[in-house]
């Protein structure tokens, strides 16, 4: 349903909650402040372009959203893509690969492909997730030892090197600042709730820095004066730019920050759910990104998504309606336009303290080290997209992830499916009776029949198996019986497994039967034409039907449906008798 939880949440709405949503708001609208720079810089984009990014795609996500709880801005999924998009294509590239990627949410959002995001397996998200962290983490050390390197390398390996070789240039000013923000971040909760954290770290560390005039970097110092107004809307971007030659490169970028925006913003709409006892709408949700992340750089902004952090922050404060997210946007816009040109006083050593914690929880360590006792196939995938990220590139990693994880799929799939000749078990006198009352072991099968039944999905990981157990039976019967029963879905490679096996028993002169046929293998038959060779009247809904078929075209006599009053195994005998071996 396209409606916007705010139309739906205002129909029975209250003083009451109004207050909560308030209070929620003006505190989400706080702890959205340092983030919000935070990441605009860790991006390698200007502290307020974060800013504007909070505010519009903030009010955008709320007012139009379909979760009822849902705070939106610039988060830390973002970093990695958006500092690699502006070192390659520069800040109009950006701007284009975020309304490229905001058209793509959109249409996922128009053509209901909100449930889809859900199947993206769980080793690839907390791959990318992890190795996202790992990445933000890095790209704090520089300014949390107040190393006040600017052209740091993009690659993980040469960061690291960088900062090796510039290790005895470390200020110890820096690492104060920095561990002071990390200690209030980690022991103010446990003294007051109600006032955040980073808010209170940003303020005490700064007003130090600037009443004992500590040797230490600001924002102010390194990007000059912060522009504290919200810019008029315009296109970020001249009409060249619309080019084939210049958005063919950005489309890699554009899906990457239209699938991470989708994830993020779906997960943290799932965990509020889970908080509030509601049900958002997921389609509604990403229209309202795609939204969001088209007029954001139309003001200056970066991509955006849902932030599980604040998302969870307004919730533990009461906010209940899409109003504390507008709320929170309209805190931050009247923040930036009255307090703004005071964030040049910002400390980088406290926004990199503010993201060595933000990094580490968003790591979910625990879970990571826990995926070592999954199995190894998952194990391989998480591992796999975790080396991506961090050491080549988010994209690559997301992609090969994806297809690792949907090759392992189809392998697993593949193993539970398998195929036997049920009659070449019926001479087996060791085996335990079958007590399904429909086995083949309970019909009389005329020697010139052969049963092959197939258990589990019959796609194309199954049906190599399928061919190799035709190929390996010695015998040569006239009437071949494929037996579905267990087969709750078939794919065009199993069609056309089955297809050459119609084809090559015409022309041995074989008769091909198909017994016990489930509905949406019935479907596919039918719309491909598989079902005009094989001739409707060579398909069966049970395998009586079929054997009694199989004994009219050898001329012999059909049977009656067998009662199962007495357990009995029967094979016919080549003079056209029945032997019925004892029950073991």
């Amino acid at each position: 349903m396209l409606v916007p939880k705010l139309a739906t949440t205002l129909r029975s709405y209250s003083r009451e909650q109004f207050l909560r949503d308030l209070g929620a708001g003006l505190i989400v609208g706080i702890v959205a402040l340092p983030l919000a720079i935070a990441f605009a810089i860790a991006s390698g984009v200007t502290p307020e372009r974060g800013l504007y990014t909070a505010v519009i795609a903030g009010f955008l996500i709320s007012a139009l959203g379909g979760s009822r709880v849902q705070i939106g801005g610039p988060t830390g999924a973002f970093v990695v893509v958006v500092y690699g998009i502006v070192q390659q294509h520069g800040i109009q590239g950006l701007a284009l690969a975020t309304m490229m990627a905001g058209v793509v949410l959109i249409a996922l959002g128009l053509l209901k492909f909100g449930g889809a995001i859900k199947f993206i397996p769980f080793p690839v998200t907390i791959g990318f997730t992890s190795g996202i962290a790992l990445i933000i983490f890095s790209g704090e050390i520089g300014d949390f030892f107040g190393l006040e390197l600017h052209d740091v390398p993009a690659g993980f390996l040469d960061k690291w090197s960088t900062y090796l070789a510039h290790w005895g240039a470390v200020n110890p000013w820096a690492i104060v600042v920095a561990g002071a923000t990390v200690a209030i971040l980690v022991i103010w909760p446990r003294i007051n709730e109600r006032i955040p954290g980073p808010f209170v770290a940003l303020l005490v560390t700064t007003a130090a820095v600037a009443i004992f005039h500590l040797p230490v970097e600001t924002i102010g110092r390194r990007f000059g004066e912060i522009h504290a107004s919200l810019p008029h809307p315009r296109l970020p971007f001249d009409a060249r730019a619309l080019s084939p030659a210049n958005l063919r490169p950005l489309i890699g970028p554009a899906f990457t920050i239209a699938l991470l925006g989708a994830i993020e913003s779906l997960l943290s709409a799932v965990v509020a759910d889970g908080m509030i006892g509601g049900r958002h709408r997921s389609n509604m949700e990403l229209v309202a990104q795609g939204v969001a992340n088209l007029a954001a750089p139309l003001f200056g902004g970066i991509p955006a998504t849902g932030a599980i952090a604040r998302t969870a922050t307004n919730v533990k404060n009461g906010g209940r309606t899409p109003i504390a997210g507008i709320v929170h946007a309209l805190t931050l816009l009247a923040v930036t336009v009255c307090f703004g040109r005071w964030a040049a006083l910002i400390p980088m050593a406290t926004l990199a303290g503010v993201l060595v914690v933000v990094a580490y929880h968003m790591s979910e360590w625990h879970v990571f080290v826990a995926e070592f006792g999954a199995p190894r196939s998952d194990l391989l995938v998480m591992l796999t997209t975790f080396g991506l990220t961090v050491l080549v590139d988010l994209t690559v990693a997301i992609e090969v992830g994806m297809v690792l994880a949907a090759f392992l799929f189809m392998r697993r799939m593949a193993e539970v499916t398998n195929v036997s000749m049920v009659t070449r078990e019926l001479n087996d006198q060791s085996d335990d009776y079958d007590t399904d009352l429909n086995a083949v072991r309970r019909r009389a099968v005329p020697p010139e029949v052969a049963v092959y039944e197939v258990n589990g999905p019959f796609f194309f990981g199954a049906a190599e198996t399928f061919r190799d157990t035709l190929a390996a039976t010695q015998q040569h019967p006239r009437v071949l019986i494929v037996r579905m029963r267990n087969v709750p879905a078939v794919d065009s490679t199993g069609l056309h497994a089955l297809r050459e096996l119609v084809r090559r028993s015409r022309a041995e002169g074989k008769l091909v039967l198909l017994s016990d046929v489930h509905a949406q293998p019935l479907v596919a038959l039918g719309r491909s034409y598989l079902l005009d060779e094989l001739g409707e009247d060579h398909i069966f809904g049970n395998i009586d039907d079929a054997l009694n078929f199989a004994r009219r075209s050898l001329g012999l006599e059909p049977l009656a449906r067998p009662a199962f009053a007495t357990p009995t195994v029967r094979r016919e005998t080549p003079d056209g008798g029945v032997s019925a071996p004892p029950l073991p």
